[in-house]
């Protein structure tokens, strides 16, 4: 099935950059008898398998929602246990991710995480700087709100320096100060679990991104949920305001 898929891809008309909500992991666990955290450790499958596909048609970015702001009001056990996961994560895949030439990177306070974190998350940020594949981007202690906050901020700050006037403001410059601001839009937003909300993520980037929300929970995400996911982005306009004819 999955290659029967991604022989109907439309290998001309993919999403330079793909963002995914990974949602349903503790719903996942429970459907399980499992604690939450066996869900997020099941989920790490589905990031290979994302990453794989993203790979396989040439993405070139691919940004997972891997922890929010908000997700710090979780249990202490659950969030000490996501930060263990991840460390645990990046020191098995780095070598593979170098090796497929996989880009890590990162977005959000990385402050705010635990050392341990701060300090895996960077050397292996560093270690495939210069990969030319898949550039994978971790949204961490993130959230779209935190993102322009710290924007607007930064305008400020520059405005009151005297570097920047209220006609120096547009479109353009906001996006400069944003933390994806050397990356495309992403095209194509994938929410899974059957939520259909976007939970505060990207708010600046994903203006004219096509949705797609898939009941699937994270943990069973695979590379054919991918591959389905690109081929109902291929079916739709995208318009960006205009009317069908004058984009044809």
């Amino acid at each position: 099935m999955t290659q029967e898929l991604s022989q109907q891809i439309e290998p001309n008309n993919i999403p330079k950059h793909v963002a995914i909500i990974m949602d349903g992991n503790g719903r996942w666990a429970e459907n399980h008898g499992q604690m939450r955290v066996y869900g997020h450790m099941n989920g790490v499958d589905s990031v290979r398998e994302a990453l794989e596909a993203a790979t396989e048609l040439k993405v070139k970015h691919l940004t997972l929602y891997a922890f929010s702001t908000e997700n710090w009001n979780r249990p202490k056990e659950e969030v000490d246990a996501l930060m263990e996961l991840l460390v645990d994560t990046i020191l098995k895949e780095i070598d593979k991710l170098h090796k497929n030439d996989v880009k890590l990177s990162a977005i959000g306070a990385l402050n705010s995480l635990p050392n341990s974190c701060q300090t895996t998350l960077q050397t292996a940020i560093d270690k495939t700087k210069n990969n030319q594949g898949t550039n994978l981007i971790l949204a961490l202690s993130y959230s779209g709100r935190w993102e322009i906050k710290e924007a607007i901020k930064s305008i400020v700050d520059d405005a009151t320096k005297g570097t920047l006037t209220s006609d120096d403001i547009n479109e353009e410059l906001i996006t400069s100060y944003m933390q994806l601001n050397n990356v495309p839009d992403p095209e194509l937003m994938i929410r899974t679990s059957g939520e259909s909300r976007i939970s505060n993520f990207l708010l600046w980037q994903i203006a004219y991104s096509e949705l797609y929300f898939t009941e699937t929970l994270w943990p069973d995400f695979k590379k054919a949920d991918f591959f389905k996911a690109i081929l109902a982005y291929q079916k739709r306009e995208r318009r960006f305001g205009l009317v069908s004819k004058q984009i044809k």
